[in-house]
């Protein structure tokens, strides 16, 4: 059987995200995790990949818990390396733990699945024209991120709420400002973002697109 390998842009391996692809992966399957951040300190963090003012910028969570903000372009660039890695320990197809873009990223031959990539036409065919609200993670993704999302048929709603916590909306909070703007259909587009909070943001009435179950399921097809 193939083996799987997963690449978060924080440390693996990812405690709440290793349990939606178990639930629809094949118990059998052999699996690498690694992690972009993997055995950095925070301080090695902050200098390595410290975010740069009006660059774009990406938030992921560290083996204690924590969340960081780190450059979109230093983490392309390492994550890189990371593929390599994850191909020379035998992965025929690697999974990006993270729905952000990243222009330049490639494998030698293993199956290189970047949710950026298959996440906008999927979704694009799922609403079919419906008014998608989007909550992402920060503010600053609204603009950063927003190319991905051409091949919807209506411009999407944004709202910003972490999945890590910390200040700012809840996302509760983002789903009802998006509903109340006329959103008919939610995405929750960070890896983060887990079952807990599909729940919170279905309690603003509309169905709830999770970015990471979408992709599991997808990924289970093929790996």
């Amino acid at each position: 059987m193939s083996k799987l390998g997963t690449l978060t842009i924080g440390q693996a391996p990812r405690a709440d995200i290793t349990p939606i692809l178990d639930e629809v992966l094949d118990a059998r399957l052999a699996r690498c995790h690694a992690g972009v951040l993997d055995g950095l300190s925070r301080a090695e963090i902050e200098r390595g990949f410290a975010t740069e003012a009006g660059k774009p910028v990406l938030i992921t969570k560290l083996l204690d818990g924590s969340a960081v903000v780190i450059d979109r372009a230093r983490t392309e660039a390492a994550a890189q390396d990371k593929l390599a890695m994850l191909e020379a320990e035998g992965c025929s197809t690697i999974l990006m733990l993270c729905t952000g873009h990243f222009a330049s990223l490639r494998t030698q031959a293993a199956r290189l699945i970047e949710p950026d990539r298959v996440l906008p036409l999927t979704v694009a065919a799922l609403v079919q024209g419906a008014q998608l609200g989007i909550i992402v993670p920060l503010a600053e993704q609204i603009a950063s991120e927003a190319g991905k999302w051409v091949p919807l048929g209506r411009a999407p709603l944004y709202a910003a709420a972490s999945p890590y916590g910390g200040e700012g909306a809840s996302v509760a909070e983002a789903a009802r400002e998006l509903a109340g703007r006329g959103a008919e259909i939610l995405l929750m587009d960070c890896m983060g973002f887990v079952e807990r909070h599909r729940r919170e943001a279905a309690e603003a009435g509309l169905p709830v697109i999770l970015s990471n179950s979408l992709i599991a399921k997808l990924v289970s097809e093929i790996a």
